[in-house]
């Protein structure tokens, strides 16, 4: 039994390291946190935190060179003796991984033999997990998957229609992604609206007795995913097999047509090149030339009838996957907006909600013009909405907790 509760987190991105460290023995207190970003180029830098100090230096070197910088840091301040596990972001664990799980050799093995459905992550969620080994080899590391949290769907929603061999030899099939901040998020919601008075718990359609039960999560960032959440558990996301499906985002396309693959190619596109022009071309970026919402909104304001097409497009396709999560519910009973843009764009969140009467859903104005970091019911309907800023390091050292103790 674990007595101790000094937990570091580390989400290795391709071009950056991220860390926190959390003292869960009497609460849930981030005692330090950091980020290491821009790895590998010439304009590198960090910031680390700990109490009232910041340190911000240049840097440059790779990822053994930023976990080395964290680990001096963390020495300096007394910190990496008192670690009693790492819990390590990985984006994807297929189907082998459904749980929080410390890692082995075995199952290095499997997140490498995994990295196919997620080229650009595991490899270096991967290589994020050797260097901390060898920086803390004496306790636990515990990987938590991103697609974890989506593994409560059942067959009807994850699986394709497709050949039943390319699901049963090459694990095709929606998987989802940023559950770390669903999982999160929805619990503070549910959290949150337990507390509420009587008179702010709404509900709608015929399952009204389960109050607060039917959660949809937006994960709206630079990367964007919802989640339809009964009683606690993902039953459809809008990610897939990879972080490309669903919602319009900020350079992703989402939901295209399937067969605009075949016509680009006939046109003489590449599978690469139309692979790259989907990830990093698309969305938001795509449509006016912007992938930042803040930009975007003031080019509106200035006019700009690019940057009204693609906000028009962001929110219709937004307010129809509400629609139709809500249909696979029964009903919705909350609205959380979570993420970069959910967090801080309250003229978006009112314009998604518009037009949503017919679910219960009303946002106050006056609530969601409100800046704040607590989570709050910025809703008057039914229905009600929040905004809850996400904490994807929490999430990740609350679940390497459950494992190791």
């Amino acid at each position: 039994m674990v007595t101790s509760l000094m937990i570091l987190t580390l989400n290795a991105g391709s071009s950056s390291l991220k860390f926190s460290v959390f003292d869960l023995s009497a609460g849930e207190d981030e005692v330090a946190n950091g980020l290491v970003e821009r790895i590998g180029s010439a304009e590198g830098r960090a910031t680390l935190e700990i109490g009232d100090e910041t340190q911000r230096v240049d840097f440059q070197g790779d990822h053994s060179d930023a976990v080395e910088l964290i680990g001096k840091f963390l020495r300096k301040h007394e910190l990496l003796n008192k670690v009693n596990a790492v819990g390590h972001r990985v984006v994807h664990g297929g189907e082998a991984f459904q749980q929080p799980t410390v890692i082995s050799a075995e199952v290095e093995k499997t997140i490498n033999r995994l990295s196919p459905l997620a080229p650009l992550h595991n490899p270096v969620n991967l290589q994020g997990i050797q260097l901390a080994k060898q920086t803390l080899p004496d306790v636990p590391h515990v990987a938590v998957f991103d697609t974890a949290f989506h593994s409560t769907m059942a067959a009807q929603a994850f699986r394709y229609p497709v050949p039943q061999a390319w699901y049963s030899e090459h694990g095709v099939r929606k998987y989802g992604f940023h559950g770390t901040s669903h999982a999160y998020v929805s619990t503070v919601a549910s959290e949150v609206l337990a507390k509420a008075p009587r008179g702010a718990r709404g509900s709608t359609g015929s399952g009204a007795k389960r109050n607060h039960q039917r959660i949809i999560t937006l994960h709206l960032g630079n990367g964007c995913s919802a989640a339809a959440i009964l009683n606690g558990a993902c039953i459809d996301t809008t990610m897939g097999l990879t972080p490309l499906e669903g919602l319009m985002m900020g350079t992703r396309s989402g939901d295209v047509d399937p067969g605009l693959a075949s016509y680009m190619h006939s046109l003489g596109m590449s599978v690469a090149d139309y692979d790259r022009a989907l990830n990093k071309a698309s969305g938001l970026l795509g449509i006016a030339g912007e992938n930042d919402m803040r930009a975007l909104l003031e080019m509106r304001a200035k006019g700009s009838e690019a940057a009204q097409l693609a906000i028009a497009m962001f929110v219709y396709r937004l307010r129809k996957t509400i629609g139709a999560f809500a249909a696979a519910m029964d009903g919705v009973d909350a609205i959380v907006f979570t993420a970069g843009i959910g967090e801080n764009a309250a003229e978006l969140r009112a314009e998604v909600c518009e037009g949503l009467g017919f679910l219960g859903i009303k946002v106050s104005m006056e609530k969601n013009a409100v800046r704040s970091s607590e989570a709050r019911i910025i809703g008057s309907g039914s229905c009600q909405v929040l905004v809850v800023p996400t904490n994807e390091e929490l999430e990740i050292a609350r679940a390497t907790i459950g494992v190791i103790e």
